[in-house]
């Protein structure tokens, strides 16, 4: 039987994620709207047959949001392979939009057993960790630029890699008002940001991520985590190195950007 378009498609996106290569870009009817984009990425998440330890929250930034015109965020699969330990080396490439300091949280497993809706009453319950993390974000194609949150979602959610810091026992703390920095010394960039920033706070964004995997009926039967949006925005890459990306309150996270 003859492959349709989107399933051709869909087997060289992942082939370049798998061989992390570039390829020219995916028709534009796969990423313009993010119904389509959502549907295109489940449809290559599927064709993955490696563990996913997790998900993100993306385009948690509200300006950014009214920007594109998009009402809400949206998530996407994270795979074993790209969750590492802070301070290992990235590679990256043209596809490259930036870099990202974020909240992440462990969630145990409990949570795929209970019913109805996470609520900020309720969310406390299923959280076991939490953490910094720097995300690299990028594209798989040979495209720059964001046009619609349908670009990021349809390519993986643009995760090229996550760096997560040392986890600490979840607490309660001012988890909406906290400043964040990253920088890298060696080139004299410094970016700040605060995680008030993130889709009203991190917890909100993890909230609306565990509802979004509920509704889509995902069980990985084991703790994940959900890495819940950037505070600093996307921070173009200016030169190689180390970034260090400091949350207060919660630590730092390393990435050496090769």
């Amino acid at each position: 039987m003859k492959k349709t378009l989107i399933e051709k498609t869909s087997d060289k996106l992942v082939n370049a994620f798998l061989k992390n290569k570039l390829i020219s870009p995916i028709p534009r009817q796969y990423s313009k709207k993010l119904v389509n984009a959502q549907r295109f990425r489940k449809l290559c998440e599927s064709k993955i047959k490696e563990p996913i330890v997790g998900f993100k929250a993306a385009g948690t930034g509200i300006p950014v949001m009214k920007k594109l015109k998009e009402k809400e965020p949206f998530y996407a699969s994270i795979y074993k392979r790209n969750v590492v330990k802070s301070g290992r080396k990235v590679k990256i490439n043209k596809g490259t939009l930036g870099i990202e300091l974020e909240v992440c949280y462990q969630i145990k497993k409990t949570f795929f057993s209970s019913k109805g809706l996470i609520t900020a009453k309720n969310i406390s319950k299923f959280i076991s960790y939490m953490a910094p993390c720097i995300e690299v974000v990028g594209y798989r194609q040979k495209k720059k630029g964001i046009t619609s949150f349908g670009d990021l979602c349809s390519d993986f959610g643009a995760n090229v890699r996550f760096l997560v810091g040392k986890k600490k026992k979840y607490q309660k703390i001012n988890i909406g008002n906290l400043k964040t920095n990253i920088q890298n010394k060696k080139i004299n960039q410094s970016v700040d940001g605060n995680t008030n920033t993130v889709f009203i706070n991190p917890i909100n964004s993890l909230k609306f991520v565990l509802n979004k995997i509920k509704k889509d009926k995902i069980n990985l039967e084991k703790d994940f985590w959900v890495f819940t949006g950037s505070t600093v925005g996307v921070v173009p890459i200016k030169g190689k190195g180390l970034y260090a990306g400091k949350i207060d309150k919660l630590g730092v996270a390393k990435a050496i950007i090769n």
